[in-house]
């Protein structure tokens, strides 16, 4: 490989924006080396803190990552464009015209040339083809969704109030997995702060939250204990889980199950599985399964070009075991520092060594009432189960690795600082 290299990085998750951030500050005082991350986004947010957007726990004005200032403080280049084609031949991408408001061309087709590509698009929501679900449910893949169920939310609750509160207000979360689950314990604790809110009338009765899955149980990725304990706490909060429930078809009144039972809800949300976007499969030169993931070496390079990498929950990685890696947070953490490493060796002429994803355990946030999860590693000589204050310090602490791995530790101390003053500032819940 030539001295002089154009490393790109499309998709500022978690992984990409990690990685975008470590390799330009590794290259810094190396001008040969020039790193461009593009995303069709102007600002990152955790992706596991959407569900705190959603309710309205988390500002995503405030607490977002806008890409050209972190490409300012590390010393990338950001391009903001929606990926459209790779011409692996070729060794460049093609991004999508920029337009405003009105359809006016902004910004018109670009095309970037690289010589290591690395592809960290993420993965949006699936609906395994549930008639009506992408009509009339709201998913949670980006802050735009995170913030269109908020308002609705705040609009019912303004709707209901000005009725006297004529019935209750019904949600109906599809998916008993990590996101439906946070999901209904933060709503519930929005109810709770919203009666500080001028909403004083409001009994945390009126609300009722539906928790439908399919499967024998909620958290199916985690020890039947920890679930048990999960299940325990939202039924003390009011929450009705339903499990072995199948939704076959939505519409825009109820969820209409396999066993003919109508649930009547005017707000939906779909969390109940994930796959990579379409257009990945669309894209010529890569290997795709049936979710639209590429397919990668354990190297995490694709299975057609050495200098093509992915990551996050976009890559199908087998790894030597014949384990699948999870499309996890901890997933792409990991891989992302795996292919800041693979880089350097792939720079130096040496072979890049393959991908081992090691599972740490899961981490269950519900809202400030509690967290469940299970950690792994040799300590625990398996899985250990956490729960409580000591499980919502972990939880926590997961989102602050991710701002270390992005910010450097200083930075990330002053984050802390600014958000306990910001909580004596501003309100505990956005309402707007």
């Amino acid at each position: 490989m030539s001295e002089s290299q154009h490393i790109v990085v499309v998709g500022g998750g978690a992984g990409g924006l990690e990685l975008a951030s470590r390799l330009a500050k590794r290259y810094r005082r190396n001008t040969d080396v020039q790193i461009t991350l593009v995303d069709k986004n102007l600002t990152h947010i955790w992706k596991p803190l959407l569900h705190e957007v959603a309710a309205g726990a988390l500002d995503a004005d405030v607490d977002g990552v806008d890409y050209r200032v972190q490409a300012a403080a590390a010393g990338f280049r950001f391009q903001p464009g929606n990926l459209i084609g790779v011409e692996p031949a070729q060794q460049c991408i093609r991004l999508q015209a920029i337009a405003d408001e009105q359809g006016n061309e902004l910004v018109a087709e670009r095309v970037i040339h690289y010589d290591t590509l690395v592809l960290a698009i993420g993965s949006v929501t699936n609906d395994f083809g549930t008639l009506g679900a992408a009509q009339h449910c709201y998913f949670l893949d980006s802050v735009h969704q995170a913030r269109r169920f908020h308002h609705t939310l705040m609009n019912t609750f303004l709707a209901l109030q000005s009725k006297r509160y004529p019935e209750p207000l019904h949600v109906a979360i599809v998916g008993g997995g990590a996101t439906g689950v946070e999901l209904a314990a933060e709503l519930h604790k929005s109810a709770e702060l919203i009666r500080a809110y001028g909403f004083d009338d409001f009994s945390l009765q009126q609300l009722q939250i539906t928790l439908i899955e399919a499967g024998e149980r909620i958290l199916p990725a985690l020890p039947e204990r920890i679930a048990s304990s999960a299940a325990n706490e939202l039924e003390k909060l009011g929450v009705r889980i339903l499990t072995q429930t199948a939704v076959t078809e939505i519409d825009a009144k109820a969820l209409h199950t396999k066993s003919g039972e109508a649930i009547h809800a005017p707000i939906k949300v779909w969390a109940a599985g994930v796959k990579a976007p379409p257009f990945l499969a669309e894209l010529t030169g890569f290997e795709n399964n049936r979710n639209n993931q590429i397919i990668a070496r354990e190297t995490l390079q694709t299975s057609t070009y050495d200098n093509v990498f992915v990551l996050g929950d976009c890559a199908a990685v087998t790894q030597a075991d014949g384990s699948r890696v999870p499309p996890r947070a901890q997933a792409a953490h990991q891989m992302a520092s795996h292919i800041y490493r693979a880089i350097e060796q792939q720079r130096k002429g040496k072979p890049i060594a393959a991908f081992v994803y090691r599972d740490h355990g899961s981490l269950v946030s519900l809202s400030s009432y509690s967290a469940v999860g299970s950690l792994m590693g040799s300590l625990s000589k398996g899985s250990m189960k956490v729960e409580g204050f000591l499980a919502r310090v972990m939880y926590k602490s997961l989102y602050r690795m991710h701002q270390v791995a992005v910010h450097g530790y200083f930075k990330t101390l002053l984050y802390i600082l600014a958000q306990v003053i910001n909580r004596r500032l501003r309100p505990r819940l956005k309402l707007h």
